[in-house]
């Protein structure tokens, strides 16, 4: 930890105030070192009271989007304990692979304030405003198989959703395979990216975006698109999110972990999945149609029962569903 990390962590375990020297004298510092802190972590968004003969004392921090705000929420044994926070990036899936080409850990979270060239599916790709999302991409080392790497990308939705549900209190879901929504709308995006030799993985980064404070949208998504200020009335803490994920993400993967299949997470994706038990429009390569949701499968497929009482079994990847009214 550095010095900021150290002084918010005293901070925030105390109720009370917490004097100069108590800090000077813990950390091994000078009591102009903690006086500089103190104001960068002001400059930062924190109210901080500071009392002659008593000390400092953290009254409260609004949206508080830094290193030392996500480190000192995460609750977790690796997923994020190796952060990167960056104010500007390409985009933090690129970063990550970076990263992991350069040997770093499983666990590594790379976070940024601004992606410039942000990366979606089948190659789209867009500018992630500053102070408005939660743009973060978790590096992995799985022992397993490419052919388990699909399930990743399920995992995420439903960490992010189990976040987000957690932070803010919404009631979102899950629209098969990845996209977290509420009231109709999309909220977050994600994007597995794979590195495989022949029959291994070397890495995998799993990008998560949210929409947290966003007040507008482009008028091309303006229908589809929402954020989490928007459905929940006020802005949210973007720093609560990424550990709430973390924390979620962790659970859920270990898990995963045990049986290399979806089969003891697949009841709870079902029940957060908006479109089960819906009518749905399968939009496929060879030509849509549609039929029931039935949920997911123990890999994730999502089973589509369709006029003729056929079950389908649909392949993330491969096509797009809808529903029949609507976006979800």
């Amino acid at each position: 930890m550095n010095l900021k990390d150290e002084i918010l962590k005293y901070l925030k375990q105390e109720q009370t105030y917490v004097s100069g020297q108590e800090l000077c004298e813990r950390l091994g510092v000078s009591r102009t070192a903690v006086w500089k802190v103190i104001r960068q972590m002001e400059e930062e968004g924190y109210r901080i009271e500071a009392v002659r003969n008593r000390g400092y004392r953290l009254v409260e921090s609004g949206d508080v989007y830094t290193e030392a705000e996500i480190r000192s929420l995460l609750t977790t044994r690796w997923a994020g304990q190796n952060l990167i926070f960056l104010d500007e990036v390409d985009s933090t899936n690129n970063e990550a692979k970076r990263q992991a080409e350069q040997g770093a850990p499983e666990g590594t979270l790379v976070v940024a304030e601004l992606q410039n060239a942000g990366k979606g599916r089948r190659g789209r790709s867009w500018k992630s405003p500053k102070g408005s999302g939660v743009w973060m991409t978790l590096v992995l080392r799985p022992e397993f198989g490419p052919e388990c790497a699909s399930m990743l990308t399920l995992i995420a939705a439903l960490a992010t959703e189990t976040g987000i549900r957690k932070v803010t209190g919404l009631d979102c879901g899950i629209k098969w395979p990845n996209d977290i929504v509420v009231n109709g709308c999309k909220l977050v995006g994600i994007l597995t990216e794979m590195s495989t030799d022949v029959d291994s993985i070397q890495h995998v980064v799993v990008g998560i975006g949210i929409n947290a404070n966003m007040k507008e949208f482009p008028e091309e998504i303006r229908s589809t698109a929402t954020s989490l200020a928007i459905a929940s009335g006020g802005p949210v803490k973007r720093a609560e999110l990424v550990a709430a994920v973390m924390a979620a993400w962790e659970q859920y993967y270990e898990i995963f972990l045990q049986t290399l299949d979806l089969s003891l997470l697949q009841d709870t994706y079902n029940q957060r999945l908006v479109n089960c038990g819906r009518e749905v429009r399968v939009l496929a390569p060879r030509g849509e149609y549609t039929g029931i949701s039935h949920g997911i499968n123990h890999t994730g497929e999502l089973l589509v029962e369709t006029k003729d009482g056929q079950i389908r079994e649909v392949v993330s990847g491969e096509v797009s569903v809808r529903g029949i009214y609507g976006y979800v």
